[in-house]
């Protein structure tokens, strides 16, 4: 078990990688223009691609606004260091089609014309007409790779190229050079679907606000330049530029590109708004939370972002492979070249055409396209659907789940108490009194109590007129109504009063026994009424815990709340297995005894006191709407809806990205093994070779871009 007694963060996520992971994730940057995904075939160094650079991490934090820069010329160029395979080196499409017809000039004369010295040269120089249009900026990325000692595709490919053309197979190298451009253009396009997958998020947020100013009048300004507290109004049909409070107004708002949630939510005074959100009704005010970088929606980027520059377990070892496979098949390459004519009698030409297709086949594009596009895609799925997952090596590890800790309060539970019984005591008019009385209090309590009975009332009416108020710390309030003096609160108070009996506990015990809490309302001789208050049952609770099941992971609770109401939420959920009345630190242990019984553990949870399980469990996710800030720095994966549903569709979602990451490898692997083959029984040419390569990895970037649907 990995030690995680550390911090981690939604702006700055910590948590070494479990089990062969080495790379930590540095402190996220501030929100960039462009999305910072490592998803190109690379082959600098045997495609083991570094830490990201320091220009990638060290974002100016706050004055990014919301002008939108995708991407500069010089983060492009750190790039192309990088991985060594340069798509900034590749023609544009002009070129490339005018190499195609060149390389096919080329292969006509080649097979047509008359056996003449003019057509002969003609042929060459259509050849390297399309080699250097379809290849110049590669063979430059080449010699760079060279001169840094590392082997990348264009270095190979160029190698390839140029021996193919100086042993007399230029129409074939032309054709070949042209063939590889065209692909590496197709795939650039096609992993183009990922990366627009997160950077579609950047343009969310409105560059500009309608901001109020101190006269009154309503202004146009940049969206950076709105401070915190200011009042800003969104108009029907707009985007809510900034994360706000509703001061004014009521309204639909489609919450979907932060929550995940596909219904509209009514929004009225005091309920929050996030930025980037459409209000669909009617025109909103509010006041701003959070200034440009600090937004949910900012918050959510920049913590995608640093996912996907995360390598994921598998393509750590994909990484590794890679750096092993590219080297071993040049020295092949090299050895069969050299060696085959002095051993196996192979003519030289023959043996250096082979060592060629070899060259090329050692591309290790497909291999290494295999992981990263699949798990970006799938992280920026889950981003989609409100889960916010902070790495590729979590939505991979999510698969291998085994049990789930719940906490009650925030998480199985709505966290806020709501009236839910209630029960006269021989007095019709003591709810009035109730009323009057809850109504005049701040306890959480009393506030269900008042909100239950305000919506009972068929019509409105003017409150009961109540005097000499008085709060009883520990035990409930007290004040003159009527006349008369009146007490609204708990056992406690009313056996201090003497008015508890047999008739009144068994009242309350039908309640409690269902961990609801009492309370009760009494006069100076009786006790009038009871009411019952209890947390109750998020509305996906129970669907929740039944899709855990269907997945073979056990769904157990794990709460400091007292044992009855513990058991109550649990049975209504269905889960069976309950510890209640845990401090922190026993929610600790008992999430490693959980890691003991059933292996890997996950912790759903929203609060302060659930940040040490949070960081014990092998996988933590927090409610990102209820959910305190601690609990979402602490967490792997945030929910930003609080839909408890999706931490089942994280596993399944888990379980999907591997299984494609699989086929993907496989298909990568099987498809180099039969070229390899052929290439040594003399059956592949450069033409076969290269549509394989390219071949095999547009079919994984395909297949790897499922995971977006």
């Amino acid at each position: 078990m990995t030690d995680h007694s550390h911090q981690h963060g939604l702006a700055g996520h910590s948590r070494p990688v479990p089990a062969g992971g080495g790379d930590t994730q540095p402190a996220l940057p501030a929100r960039s223009g462009k999305p910072r995904i490592e998803v190109s075939c690379c082959g600098g160094g045997g495609c083991s691609a570094p830490a990201p650079s320091a220009a990638k991490t060290a974002h100016a934090p706050a004055d990014h606004g919301h002008a939108h820069d995708h991407g500069t010329a010089g983060a492009q160029a750190a790039h192309e260091d990088h991985d060594g395979h340069d798509h900034g080196a590749l023609p544009g499409w002009g070129r490339i089609g005018a190499a195609l017809v060149a390389a096919l000039g080329a292969e006509l004369l080649h097979l047509a014309a008359p056996d003449a010295a003019v057509w002969h040269y003609g042929g060459m120089v259509l050849a390297a007409a399309a080699i250097l249009l379809a290849g110049l900026g590669i063979y430059r990325s080449g010699w760079k790779s060279l001169l840094r000692g590392q082997l990348g595709i264009s270095a190979l490919m160029a190698v390839a190229v140029t021996g193919a053309f100086l042993i007399g197979q230029w129409p074939e190298a032309a054709m070949v050079m042209a063939l590889y451009a065209l692909a590496e253009r197709i795939e650039e396009r096609a992993v183009g679907r990922a990366r627009d997958a997160i950077g579609a998020l950047l343009a969310l947020s409105p560059d500009e606000a309608d901001m109020q100013q101190a006269d009154g009048q309503w202004r146009t300004v940049a969206a950076a330049e709105v401070p915190v507290d200011a009042i800003v109004r969104v108009r029907p049909g707009g985007r809510v530029p900034l994360d706000g409070v509703v001061t004014a107004g009521r309204s639909a708002v489609d919450e979907s590109s932060v929550t995940g949630e596909s219904l509209a939510v009514d929004k009225a005074p005091g309920d929050k708004l996030y930025a980037g959100t459409l209000n669909a009704q009617s025109e909103l005010e509010l006041r701003v939370t959070a200034a440009t970088g600090h937004t949910t929606l900012d918050r959510i980027i920049r913590a995608v972002e640093e996912a996907q520059g995360a390598r994921a377990p598998t393509q750590r070892f994909v990484d590794r492979f890679a750096a092993v496979y590219t080297p071993a098949v040049f020295v092949l390459a090299l050895g069969v070249a050299m060696g085959a004519p002095l051993l196996l009698g192979w003519t030289w030409l023959d043996a250096i055409y082979r060592a060629l297709v070899l060259l090329v086949i050692a591309c290790p594009c497909a291999l290494v396209l295999a992981t990263p596009v699949t798990v970006v895609s799938g992280l920026a799925a889950a981003a989609r659907r409100g889960i916010l997952i902070k790495g590729g090596n979590w939505l991979e590890l999510a698969r291998g789940v085994r049990a789930v800790a719940f906490d009650k309060t925030g998480t199985v539970t709505a966290g806020r108490p709501v009236l839910v019984g209630q029960e006269t005591l021989g007095d019709d008019s003591a709810r009035d009194v109730a009323a009057a009385l809850a109504g005049r209090s701040d306890h959480p309590v009393s506030l269900a109590i008042a909100a239950g009975l305000a919506a009972q009332e068929a019509a409105a009416h003017e409150p009961l007129a109540v005097q000499d108020f008085t709060a009883l710390p520990g035990r409930g309030v007290q004040a003159q109504i009527g006349g008369g003096l009146w007490w609204l609160g708990n056992r406690r108070l009313m056996q201090e009063r003497g008015l508890w009996n047999d008739t009144v506990e068994a009242a309350a015990a039908r309640h409690e026994s269902q961990g609801r809490s009492v309370t009760l309302l009494a006069d100076a001789t009786a006790v009038r009424a009871l009411y019952a208050v209890s947390d109750t049952l998020r509305p996906q609770a129970r669907d929740a815990v039944a899709d855990l099941r269907a997945l073979g992971i056990v769904p157990v609770m794990l709460t400091g709340d007292h044992a009855a109401a513990a058991q109550a939420a649990a049975k209504e959920a269905g889960i069976d297995e309950v510890q209640a009345s845990l401090l922190p630190e026993q929610k600790l242990a008992a999430i490693a005894a959980l890691q003991q019984k059933h292996g890997m553990t996950a912790m759903a949870g929203d609060g302060i006191n659930d940040a040490p399980a949070l960081a014990q469990a092998d996988i933590g996710f927090a409610m990102g709407a209820a959910g305190t800030d601690v609990a979402m720095e602490t967490a792997d994966v945030v929910i930003m809806n609080d839909d408890l549903r999706r931490v089942a569709e994280t596993v399944r979602l888990s379980r999907r990205t591997h299984a494609v990451l699989m086929q993907n490898i496989a298909l990568a692997l099987g498809i180099k093994l039969v070229f390899f083959g052929l290439a040594l029984a003399g059956h592949a040419t450069m033409w076969m070779a290269v549509f394989a390569d390219m071949g095999a990895s547009l079919i994984v970037v395909a297949n790897g871009l499922r995971m977006l649907r």
